[in-house]
């Protein structure tokens, strides 16, 4: 098997694990000296063997002496909730590790330059974009100190999110918004400020087709200074609420961060949506664009700091795709947008 290969393996692996909390999503693949699979792993979250143990969990004593491990991210160097993988890699003999991608992590990386001391011969970067894509969510919260932040909306073609009087439901689609529903259950925590709870009431959960609620449920979060009625939907979700009484979005991430919160939903109107656009803290956009028109003042989105053409937020697009008779438009920052996101990076 060629190394492309075994990471292309070791990467399906890697999907068998949780996508949300802090850990990543790491596979691993370990070769016989004739380029055949001997073992296997995956990681299954926090506190369970890592990728590389759990492969080598499946050998018997001295089985990977003279193998070569496939990892999709470089093996760890320190002692957290688990043992380091470079040493246990070490210890059990391999000979050679090849990884896709650096692990960032001031506390975890190192790995490559500990095998390499050590006598293993190590090679990173293969399948390196493939992998940087899949584990963009959790390189993000790695990198900068920060979950990896998706800013929802749903807007008319011409950019409005609601009429004139305010009414907004629904301006979307069934098949548009079953998909904002797992993209919710995919997620750690989805945000909203208090006007929106005061204005819509929403209960921020994860629902499916029939309206029942789907096994994973994120973490509702509200960011402002108003009171919330005792009586709000919010308060029945399956998850305790979590109340941000700032208007300051850094401090708010931080504490996200903190609570090991790895993807973030913001789904909370113009006025939270812009703040965290213009705040430079948006990794990825999901806009849902229905084929209608309402016109008025009502805008998805508000003041973002662009005075000029030349401020303007440039996107990538990564994909559009019809649900129904909505569009989604799933697209990415071209780059940092403004100099407050390097203080988002240094915390």
């Amino acid at each position: 098997m060629t190394r492309e290969a075994a990471m292309r393996t070791a990467l399906e692996l890697a999907a068998n694990g949780p996508a949300t909390g802090v850990n990543p999503r790491v596979g691993c693949v370990i070769l016989a000296p004739d380029g055949s699979v001997i073992a296997e792993g995956w990681h299954r979250g926090a506190g369970t063997p890592h990728a590389e143990v759990d492969a080598l969990s499946k050998l018997p004593e001295g089985g990977a002496r003279g193998a070569t491990a496939v990892v999709t991210l470089e093996p760890c160097n320190h002692w957290g909730l688990t043992g380091p993988c470079s040493e246990a890699l070490i210890a059990a003999g391999v000979a050679e590790v090849i990884y896709g991608v650096d692990d960032p992590g001031r506390n975890s990386g190192g790995g490559a330059e500990r095998l390499r001391e050590a006598g293993v011969v190590v090679t990173g970067g293969v399948l390196a974009g493939e992998i940087e894509e899949f584990l963009g969510d959790w390189l993000t919260a790695a990198r900068l100190g920060r979950p990896h932040i998706t800013v929802k909306w749903a807007s008319s073609l011409d950019g409005r999110a609601a009429a004139v009087d305010g009414t907004s439901k629904w301006i979307t689609g069934t098949a548009a918004r079953q998909r904002v529903h797992e993209q919710r259950e995919a997620s750690d925590a989805i945000v909203v400020g208090t006007g929106t709870v005061l204005a819509d009431d929403p209960s921020l959960t994860a629902r499916g087709d029939a309206g029942e609620l789907l096994a994973a449920q994120p973490t509702p979060v509200v960011v402002g200074t108003r009171a919330v009625p005792n009586d709000a939907a919010v308060f029945r979700h399956p998850r305790p609420v979590v109340f941000e009484g700032t208007h300051d979005l850094h401090a708010v991430v931080a504490d996200l961060h903190q609570r090991g919160f790895r993807r973030v939903y913001v789904e909370g109107g113009p006025t939270l949506a812009s703040a965290f656009v213009a705040s430079g803290l948006v990794d990825e956009y999901a806009i849902y664009l229905a084929p209608t028109l309402l016109g008025g003042p009502r805008l998805a989105l508000g003041e973002i700091g662009v005075d000029t053409i030349g401020e303007q937020r440039r996107l990538r697009i990564l994909g559009v795709e019809q649900l129904g008779g909505d569009l989604y438009i799933r697209a990415v920052p071209l780059a940092p947008a403004s100099p407050s996101t390097d203080s988002a990076q240094e915390g």
